[in-house]
């Protein structure tokens, strides 16, 4: 029996990207599949444009909560959807048509296989298109230090049961990659495509810019603090990880250093050089 998948999608005033974004799960290639368009106490028209959305299929359906942040919007709407299988899939975002395709039928196949990514690109509202991002997927030890894998994947519902959802207090940033760890420590291997399914679109400011920016030190700590018993078991590999990032920040902070100075001893020489070369 072909499973059903549920695709979760939070919204908090991306009303004006929502229809491009339902457009691309109306065109895949995988039928068996219902739509929970989870408005996040949005100010703007996503109610408006959901039921014009609804309209159209009736394997769309509309889901309206108090705004919480998108941890707790992906968790409402993985309660009451009805499938086996989970996408989650941001309203500003899109698939590639075959993505559902190609990956059920990896979960299908593979019952170790818990989540299945792929490669994505980023896009500006003007499509123009970027860079396309690699990540490589793997196990537990593929996962402690970095996310390797894009937020938006097929997972079995099960691995979001025993991972005990998403971390709704993680409102910061790099909500997904905590997931990945908590799913990835239960033994489950993250797969990924390697083809370009995904299109992330870029904006000015984002999640994942200000989450790197602003709160990457704070969200780590949180996470190891959260998984402390992870990291105490992978204690070498923890601290050789850490070692190795000071050492790169001093190098480069002294790159910048000696850039410097060399700027100012240059500004310095400047007009030493020029009345050198009136003399001559």
């Amino acid at each position: 029996m072909v499973p059903l998948v549920s695709i979760i999608v939070p919204c908090y005033n991306h009303s004006r990207y929502l229809k491009e974004c339902v457009k691309s799960v109306l065109l895949q290639t995988y039928n068996n599949w219902e739509c929970l368009i989870v408005d996040d106490g949005s100010t703007d028209d996503t109610y408006n444009i959901s039921k014009e959305l609804q309209e159209i299929d009736n394997r769309i359906r509309y889901l309206n909560k108090e705004n919480g942040g998108l941890s707790s919007a992906r968790n409402f709407g993985i309660r009451q959807s009805r499938g086996t299988l989970i996408l989650t899939l941001d309203a500003d975002d899109m698939f590639q048509k075959t993505f559902l395709q190609k990956a059920t039928t990896i979960l299908e196949k593979n019952p170790l296989v818990g989540v299945v990514s792929c490669w994505g690109q980023r896009f500006y509202d003007s499509d123009y298109k970027l860079d396309v991002f690699k990540p490589k997927g793997g196990t537990i030890e593929d996962f402690l230090f970095e996310n390797s894998a894009i937020g938006n994947s097929l997972f079995r519902k099960k691995c979001w049961e025993d991972a005990g959802g998403y971390d709704e207090n993680m409102r910061q940033g790099y909500e997904d990659w905590e997931f990945y760890i908590s799913v990835s420590k239960n033994g489950w291997k993250v797969e990924v495509i390697n083809e370009v399914l995904f299109y992330y679109r870029q904006h000015k400011t984002s999640m994942r810019t200000v989450a790197l920016n602003e709160y990457d030190t704070t969200i780590r700590n949180n996470i190891m603090t959260k998984h402390k018993d992870l990291y105490q078991d992978y204690f070498l590999e923890t601290l050789h990880y850490y070692v190795q990032k000071g050492n790169n920040y001093r190098k480069d902070m002294l790159k910048h250093q000696n850039k410097l100075e060399y700027k100012i001893g240059s500004l310095i020489l400047k007009p030493i050089r020029f009345i050198k070369s009136i003399f001559k």
